[in-house]
């Protein structure tokens, strides 16, 4: 499927690569035909540092993800005429490209009879036309935006607000939950008991009739009941304290960070004589 205008964000940031020896470099610059306002060629730099730059047709190329995936080898690519990448194509120029490349002319709008290809930007940048005299008659005409209408003399520029707010949403629950657990409860209770203690008095006058009231030798037998306490639990139900489940707020700082885009726009000049840059 042929790349379209409607790609050509995705061409500013795209790599070309060859598929038959992989990566040539980055787009420097996407150029449009004049007529239908397509991509019809790119500049892909090349050399140390990308310090070249070399023309490549995009009538066969194909836009995957970040990438323009081309035909040609690299060395077929770096070794392209050399042209003047910060003016609009020549018709001459054009058709010498076309010729190193074994492409009829207009290969890039699928006709015989093309028009020259304006460059729509250098990479990472917004592509600017210039004014011109389409028809000699000494009139300016207006610019002529990538979209395709005509637009005034002014360039509108457009960037990105970010506003940033609150927005409540369900964090969790917090439930209360009863449950029994049994602990062991010392505590030391004072106790008492009885033991039997064996008194003995002398015989005197006062106790001498209960003395001699019983037989002179008889067998028999006298017993005293002893009493002790015992530590008894008692244990009683008894109601402490009610808890219930409320909320508070709690305020806090977060940082919230996003990318924000903006329009920027540069003035670029070209040679008027050799036609419009965008």
């Amino acid at each position: 499927m042929p790349i379209t205008e409607n790609q050509l964000s995705a061409l500013y940031d795209a790599t070309v690569v060859s598929e038959a020896d992989g990566k040539i470099g980055k787009v420097g610059t996407v150029y449009l035909d004049d007529d239908t306002q397509q991509p019809s060629w790119v500049t892909v730099k090349t050399g140390l540092f990308g310090s070249a730059e070399s023309f490549v047709p995009l009538a066969a190329a194909n836009l995957s993800g970040d990438e323009v995936r081309v035909s040609y080898s690299k060395d077929k690519v770096k070794d392209a005429p050399r042209m003047d990448t910060d003016s609009e194509l020549s018709p001459a120029e054009e058709d010498e490209l076309y010729r190193y490349y074994g492409l009829g002319r207009g290969a890039s709008t699928g006709t015989e009879t093309g028009t020259t290809g304006t460059a729509a930007g250098t990479a990472g940048t917004a592509g600017v036309r210039g004014d011109r005299d389409p028809d000699g008659d000494g009139h300016i005409g207006r610019g002529h935006d990538t979209s395709g209408p005509n637009t005034d003399d002014a360039m509108t520029r457009s960037e990105e607000r970010v506003n940033v707010g609150t927005q409540q949403r369900e964090s969790g629950v917090a439930r209360l939950r009863k449950h029994i657990v049994t602990e062991r409860v010392s505590q030391e209770v004072p106790v008492s008991h009885e033991e039997a203690v064996v008194n003995r008095e002398p015989i005197t006058d006062a106790n001498r009739g209960d003395a001699l009231s019983g037989g002179d030798l008889t067998e028999e037998e006298h017993e005293v009941t002893l009493h002790e306490e015992r530590a008894v639990v008692n244990k009683e139900t008894v109601p402490v304290e009610r808890v219930s489940l409320g909320t508070q707020t709690v305020q806090e700082t977060e940082t919230v960070s996003t990318d924000a885009r903006r329009e920027e726009i540069e003035v670029v000049e070209g040679d008027t004589t050799r036609g419009d840059r965008r």
